[in-house]
């Protein structure tokens, strides 16, 4: 059975260009996943794992559809090897049922690998030369309204800090760090 499997990262991406391959290549069923592949925790990809069996191929429009880095890219493929499934990546012309395809897939998982280190870096360097010039702030602050009101309701025992966190849509971490900033600030409060 041919087996396709495609991904984008979100779910505003449209997955019409693969579908259309995996038509044209004559595929009996495809999966589609609409996460990002940073890892493998990925339903569909996790239910075609399960679905394929002995004399299948998996066939993927190109590695980092399926995979983004050499890690998960050899374990996916070594799950499939392991259940005799023949694994075809379109893009790249691979094909796990030969010595070269084997070879080809490792090599190419390294280089896929490699150029997502370097956008991280660019990133990395971009943000900092921005920070220098005080273009790059990072992410504005919430806006917190109400801190005060809850503020007081919680160092009443009034309410827990959950609650208090969940009023105002921050995380408790966050709660907490800004009852410090708060306190530190407004060091003349009657407690």
């Amino acid at each position: 059975m041919k087996i396709g499997y495609v991904r984008v990262s979100t779910k505003e991406q449209n997955t019409a260009r693969q579908e259309e391959l995996m038509k044209s290549l004559g595929v009996d069923k495809i999966y589609i996943d609409r996460l990002s592949g940073k890892n493998t925790d990925r339903p569909a990809l996790l239910e075609m794992l399960g679905f394929v069996r002995e004399g299948d191929s998996v066939i993927v429009e190109s590695i980092s559809r399926f995979a983004r880095n050499t890690k998960d890219l050899l374990e996916l493929t070594e799950q499939l090897n392991n259940k005799r499934v023949q694994f075809i990546s379109q893009k790249e012309n691979i094909d796990t049922d030969t010595p070269a395809g084997k070879f080809m897939l490792t090599i190419f998982g390294a280089v896929a690998e490699l150029e997502r280190e370097y956008i991280r870096q660019r990133q990395r360097e971009g943000i900092e030369i921005a920070k220098e010039k005080g273009k790059y702030k990072g992410r504005p602050a919430k806006q917190l309204d109400t801190f005060d009101e809850i503020y007081h309701q919680w160092k009443s025992g009034n309410i827990t800090a959950t609650m208090a966190s969940k009023q105002m849509e921050i995380s408790r971490s966050t709660f907490y760090r800004k009852v410090v900033e708060y306190e530190e600030n407004n060091s003349a409060i009657d407690f």
